[in-house]
């Protein structure tokens, strides 16, 4: 089959393709200042929540324990957040930005725009675009996770 859009029927197929092309979006603003997109979700949530647990991060992430906690450590490693443990319990860490990382804070506001930009859409069509993409997520949080 010759046709480039094989896979025109899969809707897994369209939303993992679109994922990484808007990820991708946000590559030429992000790398000149040494961010990764990961990296960039942690320090918008940092901005919006203030120092928080890892479990927050996770949660507003969507990232999971696994990624998070090395990509904190390179994080932490560059001078962007401080990772505090807990006095009363060793297990917990209080994650905030340092200067470093509210620096960025116009580059994470940069990286939102050029996103904008580059979507081609207006206002309207990406207020109703993210709100069925919130409405699809929160349907898929309700459901049981496949063992």
């Amino acid at each position: 089959m010759t046709d480039e859009r094989v896979l025109d029927d899969l809707l897994c197929f369209d939303l993992y393709s679109l994922s990484r092309t808007v990820t991708g979006l946000y590559r030429p603003v992000l790398e000149p200042h040494g961010l990764t997109y990961p990296q960039y979700l942690v320090l918008v949530a940092l901005t919006r929540l203030g120092p928080t647990s890892i479990g927050e991060i996770g949660r507003a992430t969507r990232l999971d324990h696994g990624t998070l906690t090395p990509l904190l450590r390179r994080m932490a490693d560059r001078g962007l957040v401080a990772l505090e443990r807990d006095a009363a319990d060793r297990r917990a860490v209080t994650v905030s930005l340092t200067e470093a990382g509210e620096a960025l804070r116009p580059v994470l506001h940069d990286a939102q725009c050029h996103l904008g930009e580059q979507l081609g859409l207006t206002e309207t069509q990406l207020i109703r675009l993210q709100s069925s993409l919130h409405r699809l997520a929160d349907h898929l949080d309700q459901l049981d996770p496949v063992s």
